[in-house]
């Protein structure tokens, strides 16, 4: 997930917005898949998605694992619970007719992250790396992509190919805002290595001069709770 200065929305924003309008999400869906967010205890966006916050998301549990139960239906006629499995199922829903474009043409890879997209706004981590791979396979060079993509990764708790895939995205792009941000949250929090992520974020901050100053101060707050001096500036 992402962020660079000057940017509101997630990375691929327009093409993320456009996926959202065309899938035609109506009130309810959008209400229930909102519930389960706040269950799941999953941030969607690390700071440079535009989040506010500086913590980190919890990656998914195991495959294995069960998911949380569904908030109850709000009393007075509020709108159900949704399951993880029926998000699943509105998500086939909307991505099948790009799915059926994509059959006759599988060059498109706008339209192969509109799809991976719409999974990943319904918590179907795996399902959108899978899509996001697909358009990265027509575009490798895409950095904005494949961090989007380590991002679903790390949700479906894939920390080290989430890593391999920034690592990626850092040799096309090396100064990275996004990329780098995001490697250094995984490192923190995904691989306990508070050391690795200072590092991470103070070559961010360094290769970065324009940052803008609101930016640049969460990074540095980032780095301070890392248990680590601010870098001299």
């Amino acid at each position: 997930m992402l962020w660079a200065e000057g940017l509101t929305l997630p990375i691929e924003h327009k093409a993320s917005e456009q996926a959202v309008t065309e899938a035609s999400w109506s009130t309810a869906q959008v209400y229930t898949m909102a519930a389960v967010c706040l269950v799941l205890g999953l941030a969607l966006g690390y700071l440079f998605r535009g989040s506010k916050s500086t913590a980190a998301p919890t990656p998914a549990p195991a495959p294995a694992a069960a998911a949380p139960s569904p908030p109850p239906a709000e009393a007075g006629g509020g709108h159900p619970a949704v399951t993880l499995e029926q998000m699943k199922q509105m998500a086939d829903t909307k991505a099948a007719p790009l799915l059926d474009q994509l059959k006759k043409n599988p060059n498109n890879a706008s339209q192969w992250i509109q799809v991976a997209r719409m999974y990943e706004a319904t918590h179907q981590f795996k399902e959108a790396a899978t899509y996001y791979g697909k358009a990265l396979q027509i575009t490798p060079k895409d950095v904005s992509t494949r961090t989007q993509m380590a991002s679903c990764l790390y949700y479906d708790g894939d920390v080290e190919g989430a890593i391999a895939q920034l690592q990626q995205a850092l040799q096309n792009s090396p100064n990275d805002a996004n990329a780098l941000f995001n490697l250094g949250m995984i490192k923190w929090k995904g691989k306990n290595d508070a050391a690795g992520a200072v590092v991470t974020w103070r070559q961010l901050l360094n290769s970065n001069p324009k940052l803008a100053d609101d930016k640049k101060a969460q990074v540095q707050k980032l780095i301070t709770e890392a248990g680590q001096p601010l870098a001299a500036n």
